[in-house]
């Protein structure tokens, strides 16, 4: 029994929507690579987005609420997983992120790590005797949530480990928050910044402060943004056309087919192309939010919505990030940037999305 009527029940906008901000990526991918050694990426990204697409099939067709039943098991996997990293991960760039899986693939636990803890807000705000939280509530969900955040903070992986918190706060927002919680929250917040301060790496402090500045430190720290704001000037109305960015192709900018695709996206396809890209995000979300509007109970509204949440946190922070509005954190572009285990993890996401959608359709 699978549980929806017709295949045609399948919310079709938003897997059209998916696929061409896709296409749009892998074009860009080729174009940002096709000279460089990263010259193979484009047809990886499309390979990844057909397991995505098998992936998000077999999620749809797996009733959430039996997903919400066993989110504790995957919860404690995801904990024992996050702490594997650090003992038979690979580590690039002075970072251990990724758990080798054969055949010269990697994933990136953290980024699945994501979907549990949609699952895992969603099934603590249902299952809440009262109509709103009170400081037990924060405390328990903010644990739950808070120690995996610490351990991909740990790998170091700052700008993954923060996706997390919009979940969390839109999942706190919609259970119902009194103001004077919010208000204590936020002088709490406000006290304890300073001393997260000490925990972050050194570069990850750089990162932070260099943003407000970048000339400071034009050819080190500041370098990225202040490349990245050219690129994204230099665009124009029209853009420079595909493979004739300078900035992209002279490899000015840094890593144009991952963190700063938007960049290059920018300059080869201009002001114009960028309202197109950004359109086509905003009907992706509203599409989302129609789902959240429509499902069938509230474990399914929290779970479209957690969705909702964290790919528009990744949006805003990473194109705030390539015109210098953000630090550089290193979250991708979603179904854009280069990246495995972001692609597996997003199309993952939308196929929750559509499992909560057909069950409105069960008899």
């Amino acid at each position: 029994m699978t549980g929806y009527r017709s295949i045609r029940d399948l919310d079709w906008p938003l897997l059209l929507v998916a696929l061409s901000i896709s296409a749009l990526g892998v074009l860009q991918i080729y174009s940002a690579t096709h000279e460089t050694i990263w010259k193979d990426a484009w047809w990886k990204q499309i390979i990844w987005i057909a397991a995505g697409l098998l992936l998000m099939w077999v999620v749809t067709n797996i009733d959430y609420h039996t997903l919400l039943g066993q989110v504790y098991l995957m919860y404690g996997l995801s904990i024992v997983t996050l702490i594997a990293v650090f003992l038979i991960g690979t580590k690039v760039f002075g970072s251990r992120r990724w758990i080798p899986v054969g055949g010269g693939f990697r994933l990136q636990v953290s980024e699945f790590v994501k979907l549990v803890i949609i699952l895992l807000v969603a099934r603590f705000m249902t299952e809440l005797k009262r109509d709103d939280l009170d400081w037990r509530d924060l405390l328990k969900i903010g644990g739950l949530v808070g120690l995996p955040m610490l351990l991909v903070m740990k790998q170091p992986d700052l700008g993954t480990a923060l996706t997390y918190l919009p979940v969390l706060a839109v999942g706190i927002l919609l259970a119902g928050l009194r103001w004077q919680y919010l208000a204590v929250l936020g002088v709490v917040l406000a006290l304890t910044l300073p001393v997260g301060w000490h925990f972050l790496q050194d570069y990850q402090k750089a990162r932070l402060t260099t943003f407000i500045d970048p000339a400071k430190d034009p050819r080190g720290q500041g370098y990225q943004v202040i490349q990245s704001k050219i690129a994204v000037g230099a665009g124009g109305m029209w853009g420079k056309g595909v493979t004739r960015g300078t900035q992209t192709q002279l490899q000015f900018l840094p890593v144009p087919h991952t963190d700063f695709i938007f960049s290059a996206f920018s300059e080869e396809h201009g002001f114009v192309g960028v309202v197109v890209v950004l359109g086509l995000y905003f009907l992706l979300l509203m599409q989302i939010v129609q789902n959240a509007q429509t499902a069938p109970d509230r474990a399914g509204m929290y779970i479209c919505m957690g969705v909702c949440t964290l790919l528009l946190f990744h949006v805003l922070v990473n194109v705030g990030m390539v015109v210098g509005r953000m630090p550089v954190t290193g979250i991708p572009l979603p179904l854009m940037s280069a990246g495995g285990s972001h692609i597996l993890s997003v199309f993952l996401m939308l196929g929750l999305v559509n499992n909560v959608r057909l069950r409105r359709f069960v008899n």
